[in-house]
């Protein structure tokens, strides 16, 4: 991630004389919740003693809510109803400094989702929703006219509730392509033609196998058929939003996951999508790369996804987060693959004779089974390796209830024994790529593994390297911690 990016989010994403605008389909989110003791005698529905009653922004309008709590001046466009609902959300945005200019009344209710919650549990969402026929004429050429004033960047999230009209879209976006701004979409349904000509579009999994038409979990084939749909509409990517797994980042030639760091203390994953679009496009104001907005993205949802109903990511809360990363990546036995491959080769230099040793692993509760396996493996070498799984690396190998340790503290935990030299952290399954860069003299791994089953063995033999299986202690495992605890 970019050394600035600290800094950048702190200026607001050096928004000043920037502004975003966003589109969309406005809602309500009520939510209503209270303690459940008791089913009631009438049927067999749990009764939920009322004692709090909220009100969110929804739709469209949380994201501008998003993208205003990082600091940049926003915009908003869509329609609410003349309702109690719509004066709820004229107050909610006059509260957050978010300008009601734009808003379009229309003649039916303001889409309303009331979740009924008992404790942390959602028991029964209730949905108030009447179609839009979309903006006439004259709100249309607002529209236009407000892009005319060219905003820094553009954001469409659409629900398909009949604002956002495909006529209407068509005209957005080739005016914000006639001034080079920005567009990036939350799309909705399977109509791909409405957005032709975006930047790009952000959808979640689900809604990617829907535009891709395929009613098959293929992952390899969703792929290729998101590559062909990047080409087809002339966008510039597809961003794929995938929960805990992070986003994937699909052009016409290649494709890049970057996972996520979210923590296991997840509540609630509603508007987290809007948090992703609104990180990311205040990344594309602030003119980072795609890798630090999609990163910043990551991080930004982890840390809304962690709190009940739909709450925006606060400037405060990602740099505080930030500042938590940079921490770790300036303990000085952390580093990354890129900087430690040339540190590697900058020591066999001046040591020819220097034995490098390599293993990994998820140290998920160090115990002393690890302590003494790793002081057996530094007796035999000069300088130990320790290639540690990022947590969300570890969520992939097993499963969404750890890594019971966030990786900052394993990494801090790991650095702190005197045998370990380095401690690189990776997001993949396995360590292999870090082993063909390193290329270790010794690959070590415990003897409850085979050779067979050891990762990067039969590449070991490729550069005169050797697999050594270090016998270990009896009783002693993280997997039988974890059971006690349980």
């Amino acid at each position: 991630m970019n050394n600035n990016i600290i800094d950048i989010v702190s200026n607001r994403f050096n928004s000043k004389n920037k502004w975003g605008l966003v589109i969309g389909d406005i809602m309500l989110d009520r939510y209503i919740s209270g303690d459940v003791k008791r089913l009631s005698p009438e049927a067999s529905v749990p009764i939920v003693d009322v004692n709090e009653n909220i009100n969110k922004i929804g739709g469209a309008g949380n994201v501008a809510l998003n993208l205003s709590c990082l600091g940049i001046k926003t915009l908003i466009v869509g329609e609410i109803g003349n309702d109690n609902s719509g004066k709820i959300i004229k107050d909610l945005f006059k509260e957050n400094g978010i300008s009601t200019q734009y808003l379009v009344k229309k003649k039916g209710a303001t889409t309303t989702k009331t979740r009924i919650m008992g404790g942390q549990q959602q028991i029964v969402r209730l949905d108030y929703d009447e179609f839009s026929t979309g903006p006439n004429q004259v709100e249309s050429k607002k529209i236009l006219k407000l892009i005319s004033n060219s905003p820094s960047a553009i954001i469409i999230s659409d629900y398909e509730k009949g604002f956002l009209t495909t006529s209407l879209l068509k005209k957005i976006i080739k005016a914000a392509n006639k001034k080079n701004i920005p567009v990036i979409i939350d799309p909705k349904g399977k109509n791909l033609e409405k957005y032709r000509g975006a930047t790009a579009i952000t959808p979640n999994k689900k809604e990617a196998y829907l535009l891709a038409n395929l009613s098959e979990k293929d992952e390899k084939l969703l792929d290729i058929s998101l590559k062909k749909l990047v080409k087809k509409y002339n966008f510039n990517f597809i961003a794929m939003t995938q929960g805990e797994y992070g986003i994937k980042h699909i052009t016409t030639n290649k494709i890049e996951e970057y996972p996520t760091r979210a923590s296991n203390q997840v509540f609630d994953v509603s508007g987290a999508g809007d948090t992703v679009i609104a990180t990311l496009t205040a990344s594309i104001i602030a003119n980072l790369s795609l890798r630090d907005g999609f990163e910043l993205a990551n991080l930004a949802a982890g840390i809304v996804v962690k709190q009940i109903g739909t709450m925006p990511i606060q400037q405060n809360e990602l740099l505080v987060e930030l500042h938590s990363l940079t921490s770790i990546n300036t303990i000085k036995k952390v580093s990354t693959i890129e900087d430690y491959t040339n540190v590697v080769k900058n020591l066999r230099k001046t040591d020819p004779s220097l034995v490098v040793g390599f293993t990994n692993g998820c140290f998920d509760i160090i115990h002393a089974g690890h302590v003494t396996y790793l002081a057996k493996a530094k007796a035999q070498v000069g300088l130990l390796i320790v290639a540690l799984n990022s947590d969300s690396s570890v969520r992939k190998n097993k499963g969404a209830s750890r890594p019971i340790v966030g990786e900052a503290d394993r990494a801090l935990v790991l650095c702190s024994l005197e045998s370990v030299d380095s401690v690189i952290l990776f997001d993949e399954t396995t360590p292999l790529n870090l082993i063909k860069s390193i290329k270790p003299d010794i690959l070590f791994k415990g003897n409850d593994y085979t050779l067979k089953n050891v990762v990067g063995a039969k590449e070991m033999n490729k550069w005169g390297g050797k697999v050594i299986l270090i016998p270990v202690v009896q009783g002693k495992s993280s997997s039988k911690i974890i059971q006690k605890l349980s």
